[in-house]
This record gives structure tokens, C-alpha cells and sequence, in this order.
């Protein structure tokens, strides 16, 4: 996930790092995915328990396959007006009702916000304050099968499920918790008190159960019928204590619950009787310390599902190995290693970003030197800084193991979505003279199709969080100071 600091902090060091291009790899200018090869791969399948796919959490679906079925604004896009709301703006969802609802974080306490937004002008219509909690209380949420935005409060802990309702077909639209969930028993049992742990990402299961990850590396489910909350410590094998901590969403799938921690990648899911049971375990190389560009020292990387058969037989995240870090795939089912890739070039290599996962390739996108304005495990980048190279590669699934099929130096200032019907990917760029700007890029070449100039200048940072794009066709691109709307051209 892209964003993970204090609120405060993003107004601070706002200085655009120079941008050092790297070889590309990419062919003369193409068109569109080939058809055949990106309209055939299946997508995750459909959890009953979640929103829309594409538009029901930050990386699109439950799976966090960072794709969408809607196509984008286009080569034609025309940008709108930006909305300032004073806050940062990582997570915009929508649910069948086709509402958008931006989740973002204040300046001045730290703590999210939910604003209903008006699917025509784009302008908030209600808003709703939670308390601040773990990676700023309710970053990670998603929207559920009743258009419900699930997320935490952070002052109580809770997991919540806030509704929107109107007074009537012309009266003002509100904003209410419709369902709370108490987790502090649960906590209170697993590390003595309400306070030594925090939940700091949710996500749909497939099993309706409402899964979740701690900051101090545990797992964990709310059942929404009976109100139960179960917990389990994440460790190496013989582990009891809490020694490894969460900096990244999760991912559900039909065979469980993927977390990464900064040691390890998991898949979890519930017994017959309710426990957690710790299917498989990998641990990865985390190299010796946190790059700059990324947030936390080890994988930077929400777990992602994908594959060319079923949609979700692989996982993939990314190490932080050294002098260069690696994709990861894995068998969802057992956790064998299907295969490993190394990524970008060496002693540049470093990510921050969820992988898109399409059929059998994914794509990555290096963050290494993106000038976030900290970090927030509290451990220094080695080295202090670097420039931001930028560079994007796609890996394909082979007989014989991973292939890079490309690499560019497109210097990707969003977390990248792969639109499935247009058969593009949608991401944002930055420039040396920090100029942002929407473009479309090839998955079959990495070649860029079209470029829109979005602003210049630190309000218009988007500071690697998520675009999402709505049914119609528009993109909502989350910035430090609120959104920007990029819609189809007439």
C-alpha cells in the first residue's frame, strides 16, 4: 500500500526529488492490450460479501488484483476541477449505487474521514469523523454486498460498518455507523490490554467472516453474526510472542486470508470450530534495511492473487532483497515458490506498491527514492535518499519459471490499475520539475499511449496512493489534499 505516515507529516519535507531515467526496454509506440490474451484471463471470482469488483476496495477486489472491469476516461480524458478537502485522500471506493465515498486522513488529528460524494459533481454530500488508530485507523477499508464502508475506529477499535441513507428522494444524505463490532476483549486476552495492539487493515472473506491484520503482526476475524473476534500471533513455527508487525494490507481469496509482515507471507483461514490456523508460511529475504522510497523495512507489498486458469491459484508479493529485490510468486494452495523474478536495476530496486496480477503476468512499479515525507516503522533508509528512477516491469508466468517481458523507466508516482476492458494500464507520473500527469501505458510493451497534465507542484503529489475508476469512466486520483477527477472527453 502507498500510504502510511502521519498526516503531519506529508505538509513537511514536499521537495521533488530529480527523476534518473533507466534503459528501456519497451518498443516504438503500440495500441491496446492484445484482445485475445487480456480479455480471456479470468478475474478473481466474485465474493458475495464484498462490493463491486473494481470499485469495493483499494486494490479493486477482496483479491487485491489491482485490475477493474470498467474502462478509464480514455486518450481523451478531460480533467476536472480538483477538490480540496484539507486532507489526504488514499481510498476511494463505490458500491452498487455507484456513490463514491473517499476515505481520508486530516490534517490536524491525523484521523479519517468518510465523505460521501455526489457521482455527478464529485463534491462531498456528507461526512462522517472516526478517531485515529493504526496506519492512520482506516486507511485499508473496503465497501461491502449493502454499500456499507467497512473500516476501524480508531479511538475504540472497533470494527465498524457505516451506511449512508437520504431523507427522502430530494432530502440531504447522512452518514452513520450501522454495525459495531468491539474487538477489545479479544485484545485484551491475546497481549493484556486494549492498547498493545491495533487493527490496521480489513478485508472481505470469503467465508463472511470480516478478516483483519494487527500492527504487531496478528490475524484475525470478526463473525458479523455472533459478534466473535478471534485472534493469532504470526511467527516463525514455535513463535508465541508478538516479533513481527504488519505495514501493508491484506488480501482473501477462496483459500484464505493473505497477510504480509515485514519477515513473512502468510495464508490463514478459520477451522470448523473457529481458530486460525496458520496454513503456510514463507519467509522472504528483507534485506538489510529499509530503501528509500519505501515506508517499512521489508516487503512493501500488499499480497496479491492472480493466475491464468482460475484468476487466484498465485499469490505474489515482493521481497527487499539486495542489490536487487524480487517477485515472488507463490502456489496459493500449498505455498510452494512457483517462481522468482529479480526487479529493476541494481542498487535501485525497491517498491512500495501493490503488484497488478492478470492472468498469468504482473506488473510492478518501483517507488525506490519516491520522496515520501517519512517513514513509519521508525527504522532510517540505507542509503539516507536517493533519486526517484522510476521503472516498471512486466513478468510473465513461464514452464520454466518467471520472464521479464519488459521493463520502462515510466516513473510512476500512483499505485498502477489495469483497466480490463479498455486493456491499459492507468497510472501517474513525475517528472523532475515535479508535473504530474495521467497516462495510459501498454501491457503488451510497457510503450505510454497518451498523457494528460494533471498540476505541478507539491498539492498535486499523489504521493503512490490508488486511482480508482468509477463505472462511467471516470478517474478519481486521491492527492495530498484532497482528489482530482478525470473524466471521458465528449
Amino acid at each position: 500500500m502507498p500510504l502510511r505516515r502521519t498526516a503531519l507529516a506529508v505538509l513537511l519535507p514536499l521537495l521533488a526529488l530529480p527523476a534518473v531515467a533507466i534503459p528501456s526496454l519497451a518498443p516504438a509506440l503500440a495500441g491496446p492490450g492484445t484482445a485475445d490474451r487480456w480479455t480471456a484471463a479470468p478475474a478473481m471470482p466474485a465474493n458475495r460479501y464484498a462490493g463491486p469488483d473494481g470499485t469495493s476496495s483499494m486494490h479493486g477486489d477482496a483479491g487485491a488484483s489491482d485490475t477493474t472491469p470498467f474502462a478509464g476516461p480514455g486518450a481523451g480524458a478531460v480533467l476536472g476541477q480538483p477538490v480540496v478537502l484539507g486532507s489526504v485522500c488514499p481510498t476511494i471506493l463505490a458500491g452498487s449505487d455507484a456513490m463514491p465515498i473517499a476515505l481520508c486522513t486530516e490534517y490536524v488529528d491525523r484521523a479519517p474521514t468518510v465523505n460521501l460524494l455526489d457521482p455527478q459533481t464529485l463534491l462531498p454530500l456528507a461526512r462522517l469523523h472516526l478517531s485515529a488508530g493504526a496506519l492512520l485507523g482506516g486507511v485499508y477499508a473496503y465497501v461491502d454486498d449493502r454499500d456499507r464502508l467497512v473500516t476501524v475506529d480508531g479511538g475504540t477499535g472497533d470494527v465498524v460498518r457505516i451506511a449512508h441513507t437520504q431523507d427522502g428522494p430530494l432530502g440531504t444524505w447522512q452518514l452513520a455507523i450501522d454495525d459495531r463490532f468491539p474487538t477489545a476483549p479479544a485484545f485484551r486476552k491475546a497481549c493484556g490490554s486494549t492498547t498493545c495492539d491495533a487493527i490496521a487493515t480489513v478485508s472481505p472473506g470469503y467465508d463472511g467472516r470480516i478478516w483483519f491484520a494487527t500492527s504487531a503482526g496478528r490475524a484475525g476475524y470478526v463473525a458479523p453474526r455472533t459478534k466473535r473476534v478471534v485472534l493469532r500471533t504470526l511467527g516463525a513455527p514455535g513463535t508465541s510472542k508478538a516479533t513481527e508487525k504488519v505495514f501493508n494490507s491484506i488480501a482473501t481469496g477462496p483459500e484464505g486470508a493473505a497477510v504480509t509482515t515485514d519477515h513473512a507471507l502468510y495464508l490463514v483461514r478459520a477451522t470448523r470450530t473457529g481458530a486460525i490456523r496458520v496454513v503456510w508460511r514463507r519467509a522472504y529475504d528483507r534485506g538489510p534495511a529499509r530503501k528509500p522510497g519505501q515506508l517499512s523495512y521489508g516487503s512493501g507489498a500488499t499480497p496479491t492473487y492472480f493466475g491464468p486458469r482460475t484468476g487466484h491459484e498465485y499469490v505474489a508479493i515482493t521481497d527487499n532483497a539486495a542489490p536487487r529485490e524480487h517477485l515472488l510468486v507463490y502456489r496459493s494452495d500449498t505455498g510452494r515458490l512457483a517462481c522468482s523474478a529479480p526487479l529493476f536495476a541494481k542498487g535501485a530496486s525497491g517498491t512500495e506498491n501493490s503488484p497488478i496480477g492478470i492472468g498469468g503476468s504482473v506488473f510492478v512499479a518501483s517507488t525506490y527514492g519516491y520522496p515520501y515525507p517519512a517513514g513509519t516503522d521508525g527504522t532510517p533508509s540505507e542509503p539516507a535518499s536517493a533519486d526517484f528512477t522510476g521503472g516498471m516491469q512486466r513478468v510473465d508466468l513461464t514452464r520454466d519459471g518467471c520472464r521479464t517481458v519488459w521493463r520502462t523507466d515510466v516513473a510512476s508516482s500512483a499505485v498502477p490499475r489495469f483497466s480490463r476492458a479498455e486493456q491499459v494500464i492507468y497510472t501517474v507520473t513525475r517528472d523532475a520539475n515535479q508535473v504530474y500527469r495521467l497516462v495510459r501505458i501498454s501491457p503488451d510493451t510497457g510503450a505510454e499511449l497518451s498523457s494528460l497534465t494533471l498540476g505541478a507542484g507539491p498539492a498535486s503529489d499523489t504521493l503512490q496512493m490508488v486511482g480508482t475508476i468509477l463505472p462511467g469512466g471516470t478517474l478519481l486520483q486521491g492527492t495530498i489534499v484532497g482528489y482530482t477527477a478525470m473524466r471521458p472527453g465528449s
